[in-house]
């Protein structure tokens, strides 16, 4: 769901339908390069390699692919809560990359950990159990991710309690 809005995607269950998304990258420094998203408003965002590849003027491939997981589920939370009528608070997330070398020595992400932290306490939104039962599927994002990255997914309420792992 995320990347495109809402009203732009089909509800159909056609599988043969696709969606483009197409943005450009130009090299700018070093290893650092500009990211234009073709077709919108959205503004270019610098992207650079970590020290001391890089010059860490901007986020890296990694840490974009976590920002993603852990945003996508983020929209796709507020989406399924929002679904159920609930009017909730401010959600906030946190996502840990692990990365490791392959059998080849190249370093790969092999984990994406995303805690979501909802603002409310649980039994003050309606039909939770519902909600957490389906909201890591709306997920464009995850579960594109999850066919060759482990994505772990835990959600604690207002107090800290958990609600949900995935």
């Amino acid at each position: 769901m995320l990347g495109l809005p809402y009203s732009t995607l089909s509800r159909s269950a056609d599988v043969s339908e696709e969606k483009t998304i197409e943005l450009s990258l130009e090299q700018t420094g070093d290893y650092e390069f500009r990211v234009r998203f073709d077709g919108s408003s959205i503004p270019d965002l610098t992207t650079d390699e970590s020290s001391p590849l890089g010059g860490d003027a901007g986020p890296d491939p990694s840490r974009l692919l976590a920002a993603a997981v852990a945003n996508c589920l983020s929209a796709s939370l507020l989406f399924a809560l929002r679904k159920f009528k609930n009017a909730p608070s401010t959600l906030k997330a946190k996502a840990r990359a692990s990365l490791a070398r392959n059998e080849h020595g190249r370093w790969r992400v092999v984990r994406i950990a995303v805690e979501l932290q909802l603002g409310d306490a649980a039994e003050a939104l309606a039909n939770l159990d519902r909600v957490m039962a389906q909201f890591e599927d709306f997920c464009i994002v995850t579960e594109s991710v999850r066919q060759g990255v482990t994505v772990e997914v835990s959600v604690r309420d207002a107090s800290g309690a958990v609600v949900h792992t995935g």
